[in-house]
């Protein structure tokens, strides 16, 4: 089946309009650009339109083929998310960021995917239906998964408002995010690569292989690299290698490790941070994704969206998954922090400031959704997308909220020597802010 070029620039010419327009929209309202996206992604295609009474399906309807190259799009779109969260992970802060951050981000971790996972396990018959059950069970887990991510734009912009971005709780919120991030992500490769039956010690085994060749083959990529931005400064060429690097980490991670594309791009990004055309080339991935590919990731989503299974009691779900996703932030980093010796009122911050989330979370969607459909396509569990949506408003809402009413009797108005822009692209959630 063949397909026509005409409608693909047409229906990108309405995805990027869409997406635009909706992004400001949500963004006046105070609320992440990435909600307005997905948002529009729903109102032009068929997840929606489809399901009402009448012919109409949307102000595009991708046939099957053109839904493949929009989907291509889409997957560049999240490789550039990752790879550009990677850039903007800061290694001396991952080294110098102590246990106190590495714990509460392992808790962090390993609190929401469990509670997520046992929440989601209740919505498909219970826990003991769900364990014995392997595809019940992979749903469980994707379900978990989800509530790991961690997005702290939001937060970022309320602890500078209070003066507490360069404090030891705004640098132990920041550390715990990006750790927080790379642990989330490993996760999610481990649970994709079981792929509903694989053996877990094969799959560490790969996932530690991975890494290993990733790490191995990008310090010689950073001597590479070093040495072109010494000869050849700030030149297009640094960044366009630096994209081919990422694309093939992402297949390599894939295709020979069985993990995520995703983590693939991610690493390539960390292995290329801290470099002096970091920066450099960060901002050339910002202009070619978050300017064509970004948008029709997020707009894809909606767009790909089945809501023909849609019941009443998956609002009921995302109403739990929405109070698990805070909570389990708030139990397990706040827990941990308040364990490690911070007081009660910094520790409870430290949970709230985490429970934000953005793109990673639809990113980890997108990149493992395919786990809640066996048999021939049907869904066997819940499609946590609706849920998800909802936990990115609710937590962009909440999250400023909780902080100001915790810290404001600490505010000062002083905002230290904090370099505003070191900051505010601290992982993927922050750089949406580039689409204005």
């Amino acid at each position: 089946m063949e397909f026509d070029v005409l409608r693909i620039i047409y229906y990108l010419a309405v995805i990027l309009v869409a997406t635009k327009l909706l992004g400001m929209g949500t963004r006046k309202l105070g609320l992440p650009q990435v909600v307005g996206m997905v948002i529009a992604g729903l109102l032009i295609g068929p997840a929606i339109f489809s399901q009402l009474p009448g012919s109409f399906n949307g102000i595009i309807a991708p046939t099957e083929i053109e839904m493949d190259v929009l989907k291509t799009f889409s997957q560049i779109g999240v490789i550039l998310i990752l790879f550009s969260s990677g850039l903007e992970t800061d290694l001396k802060d991952l080294k110098t960021s102590g246990f106190a951050s590495t714990m509460i981000a392992l808790s962090g971790v390993i609190v929401p995917l469990l509670l997520g996972s046992l929440g989601g396990a209740l919505f498909m018959g219970g826990i003991p239906a769900t364990i014995h059950d392997p595809n019940k069970l992979m749903n469980a887990l994707f379900v978990g998964c989800i509530l790991t991510a961690t997005s702290v734009g939001i937060t970022v912009e309320t602890l500078r408002e209070l003066g507490k971005l360069n404090t030891k709780l705004g640098t132990t919120i920041l550390s715990a995010a990006i750790i927080d991030d790379v642990i989330g992500i490993i996760a999610l490769s481990l649970i994709t690569s079981l792929k509903g039956g694989g053996n877990p010690a094969f799959t560490l085994l790969k996932a530690a292989l991975f890494f290993l060749f990733s790490i191995g083959l990008g310090v010689l990529l950073r001597i590479v690299f070093k040495w072109i931005e010494a000869k050849y400064p700030h030149k297009r060429r640094t960044g366009i290698f630096a994209l081919g690097m990422c694309f093939i980490y992402a297949y390599c991670a894939e295709t020979f490790f069985g993990i995520a594309a995703i983590t693939g791009a991610y690493m390539a990004g960390v292995m290329l941070s801290g470099l002096s055309d970091t920066k450099f080339v960060d901002k050339k991935v910002l202009v070619n994704g978050y300017m064509i590919f970004s948008p029709i990731f997020f707009a894809f989503i909606g767009i790909s969206a089945d809501f023909s299974n849609f019941k009443p009691d998956d609002i009921v779900f995302a109403l739990v998954f929405v109070a698990i996703g805070i909570a389990a932030k708030i139990i397990g980093c706040g827990g941990m922090a308040r364990i490690l010796g911070f007081k009660g009122k910094d520790s409870l911050a430290i949970g709230c400031g985490m429970i934000a989330r953005g793109e990673v979370a639809l990113a980890v969607y997108s990149t493992a959704a395919w786990l809640i459909y066996f048999d021939g396509g049907k869904l066997v569990g819940v499609d946590p997308l609706f849920a998800t949506i909802m936990l990115i408003i609710t937590t962009s809402i909440l999250c400023p909220v909780f902080l100001k009413l915790l810290l404001k009797e600490h505010t000062d108005n002083t905002h230290g020597n904090v370099n505003a822009e070191d900051y505010v692209s601290v992982q993927a959630g922050e750089e949406t802010k580039a689409l204005v």
